[in-house]
């Protein structure tokens, strides 16, 4: 009996410890919204500001000065959404939304992130357009990969997911959009939804 005590203690210390180093507040919520966000996003580029076929958006062009506030607009709702939930769901479960583990989260998430970002800006700034799906997909797949170790662990097969949709995304350049839209639509819908049903909803 006082073994079985011993390792419950061991466990519950485990778990306090594991729960104090990683930020377990993310809401799988705020994943679907954030899919659900793209897909409007795409549709209304696909409907309003795709060029011909066989041609490509350049950088001066009006429509691309478009696409990139569509991406802003989605970028900045969905990072709105997952502040408004993730700070709902710790309040909740009565823990602190912005901790070490937070700033340990953003900084994993955020230099990869940025890093892919400078670099497809410097590649559109050169005219190499085919690749820019293909690059979102992989460097937000490794900022999600480096951004597990502080956060829901699973969330690294998103990561994978995405890179690996990316790899296949560059060696099919002329389905990028079609790509971008599986990754950053589907794919969160898809996660966002088994994380809500194991985490939020346990």
């Amino acid at each position: 009996m006082g073994e079985e005590k011993y390792l419950e203690d061991i466990s519950q210390i485990k778990d306090l410890m594991n729960r104090s180093s990683r930020f377990i507040s993310l809401s799988g919520l705020s994943g679907i919204m954030a899919g659900l966000y793209a897909i409007t996003g795409a549709a209304i580029t696909y409907f309003f500001l795709l060029p011909e076929p066989g041609s490509y958006v350049t950088l001066h062009s009006w429509n691309f000065k478009l696409i990139i506030a569509i991406l802003i607009a989605v970028a900045g709702l969905s990072l709105i959404t997952a502040y408004l939930l993730s700070s709902k769901k710790a309040k909740k479960n009565n823990e602190k939304l912005w901790d070490a583990a937070t700033k340990r989260l953003l900084a994993s998430f955020l230099v990869p992130l940025v890093t892919g970002g400078i670099y497809i800006l410097i590649k559109l700034g050169s005219q190499h357009y085919g690749l820019t799906g293909s690059l979102m997909l992989i460097f937000y797949g490794l900022a999600l990969v480096s951004a597990s170790k502080y956060t829901i662990g699973t969330i690294k097969y998103l990561g994978y997911t995405e890179i690996v949709l990316g790899l296949i995304c560059a060696a099919m350049p002329g389905y990028g959009f079609w790509f971008w839209l599986i990754g950053f639509g589907f794919l969160h819908i898809i996660y966002g939804s088994l994380i809500y049903f194991k985490e939020d909803k346990a």
